[in-house]
């Protein structure tokens, strides 16, 4: 599957000035087939539709207005909801959403709203989960409150997820304000479609990132639901890395269809970046570290160093060797591995890059060394995901 794959739109359609589409209308009850467990305001059993747009909310009331303005203002034809689920708002958020009502479903666009008001919120993977629960679509469009679709998302991504059901469907994203994470923003943007399968344990994190996912509901149902551990655990890497595990595939549509907001309050600031190393290296042992008999580890500095204490004592007696292109480093000949308890302690050469044996897990950060690490991966002719696995 190659990126062209997916539709892109010409650039001249990016600023057009949009009418909201004319869609399918809410069907009369028993038009389409009922949803299990898909309930409206009132507890009774739902049709479904084409999308449902998933939103969890929590204090979102100075985001809602554009990103309701988005979904009023999408292309999609087919039949649409939204559904909400408010993780314990304090502000007026339920109200805002409450506002939009008739407008939307004016436009074809049902909604269902439901939500708790205790004294905690019981966090992001609880609240996509019960957006889901409460929805009846037959696919779904995951929306954070605080970020913009662009009005050819839906339509796109729709196409695509028919295309590839079992797929975690992305999209390419603008960063606002401009400039914020700039190098994250371009990781997003320029990997190749075999990139967003290779470079899953990088610390960027999925490869399509979640406020652009799209798949559908039997996909999702497939996977099962996010972790609901609350704050500070990071439920949409542990489901991409569960999708994975099922056989999923990921796939982006090669537009601009999301403004990715970039704020203080963001739920992903409450994750700790030793939570993701520890998921990353579990991840990396089982998917790529158990298929070597050996390897080597591409930086004998402190990231290097830190990935060969953490991994298993099986994979640690893997690693041939640590290679570098810093003369200081290699000159010292090896690395004794001081906390170890085997006597004698283990001590694994350094070598130059040129002098080590690959497959190479790569424990420098991409786009950092001026196109030096690149540039050296080229210039021995491997292949990635076959001859070495980006980590950093």
């Amino acid at each position: 599957m190659r990126s062209g794959d997916f539709p892109v739109l010409a650039a001249a359609d990016k600023d057009t000035d949009y009418v909201p589409a004319k869609r399918l209308r809410t069907r009369t009850r028993g038009s389409l087939p009922v949803i299990p467990g898909g309930v409206d305001g009132g507890g009774e059993a739902r049709r479904t539709v084409d999308v449902s747009v998933i939103v969890p909310m929590h204090n979102a009331s100075g985001w809602l207005g554009d990103c309701l303005q988005g979904l009023l203002h999408q292309d999609f034809t087919g039949s649409m909801e939204l559904s909400v689920y408010d993780d314990a708002s304090t502000d007026d958020s339920r109200a805002i959403i409450e506002s939009w009502r008739d407008r939307l479903e004016e436009s074809g666009v049902a909604m269902v709203m439901s939500g708790h008001s205790s004294a905690h919120p019981r966090g992001v993977g609880f609240a996509k989960n019960r957006a889901v629960s409460q929805s009846c679509g037959s696919h779904l469009c995951f929306q954070d409150a605080d970020d913009v679709m662009m009005p050819q998302r839906i339509r796109l991504q729709y196409e695509a997820s028919l295309l590839h059901p079992n797929t975690l469907i992305g999209c390419c994203v603008r960063r606002d304000p401009e400039g914020s994470t700039e190098r994250y923003t371009r990781w997003i943007n320029s990997l190749t479609q075999a990139q967003l399968n290779t470079q899953v344990y990088t610390s960027h994190g999925p490869t399509v990132v979640m406020p652009t996912w799209f798949c559908s509901r039997e996909w999702f149902e497939t996977v099962g639901t996010f972790d609901e551990g609350g704050k500070g655990v990071p439920e949409d890497l542990l489901f991409f890395y569960q999708s994975l595990r099922r056989g999923g595939g990921v796939a982006r549509v090669d537009q601009c269809l999301l403004v990715y907001r970039y704020h203080e309050q963001a739920a992903t600031h409450s994750v700790l970046e030793e939570t993701i190393w520890n998921l990353r290296v579990s991840f990396l042992q089982e998917r790529v570290l158990s298929q070597w008999e050996a390897f080597t580890i591409w930086n004998a500095g402190k990231q290097g160093r830190r990935l060969y204490r953490c991994l298993s004592p099986a994979n640690q007696k893997k690693v041939t060797a640590f290679c570098d292109v810093d003369a200081n480093k290699i000159r010292k000949g090896f690395y004794t591995y001081e906390d170890s308890k085997e006597k004698p302690k283990p001590r694994v050469p350094v070598l130059h890059y040129r002098d080590a044996s690959p497959p190479f897990i790569v424990c420098v950060k991409l786009d950092l060394t001026g196109g030096g690490l690149e540039e050296n991966l080229n210039s021995l002719h491997l292949t990635e995901a076959l001859d070495y696995c980006h980590f950093n």
